[in-house]
């Protein structure tokens, strides 16, 4: 797959085995824990099927009830920890590399959204993985 030219990326280094980094990546119950912005955002319900032609939603929203949305898509391939990439339901794709045992080396490269700032997006990528590696480092 082959992002467009405007494609953000972001990066986190994880220090635990690989299996582990896979398992809470893809698993719903601890999707629930980390998949988020900042403090204030949550994801509320998550489904997940991360094989090729497999679909995932994740509801997304404030905490306070006040806005949420559907993040959700279809994967497109998928190498068991190594790399993950998928369509979301716009359109836009996304590619998940996966490197290393142990430590682990996530980098997620994707294809902005038109109606956010950029920066914001990249920020919000980056949140989400930061949040990934304290909760898989504090599991």
């Amino acid at each position: 797959m082959i992002l467009k030219d405007n494609a953000l990326s972001a990066t986190v280094e994880i220090s635990a085995p690989i299996e582990k980094v896979w398992e809470i990546w893809h698993n719903p119950a601890d999707i629930l824990h980390w998949n988020s912005f900042s403090p204030d955002w949550h994801t509320s319900h998550a489904e997940n099927d991360p094989r090729p032609g497999g679909r995932f939603l994740f509801v997304m929203g404030l905490k306070d009830g006040s806005f949420s949305f559907n993040f959700e898509g279809t994967y497109d391939e998928v190498i068991p920890q190594q790399l993950l990439a998928y369509t979301l339901d716009d359109g836009r794709r996304s590619i998940i590399k996966f490197s290393g045992s142990n430590p682990v080396t996530i980098t997620e490269s994707f294809e902005p959204q038109g109606s956010d700032p950029i920066e914001n997006q990249q920020i919000a990528c980056q949140a989400v993985l930061n949040n990934l590696k304290a909760y898989v480092e504090g599991k």
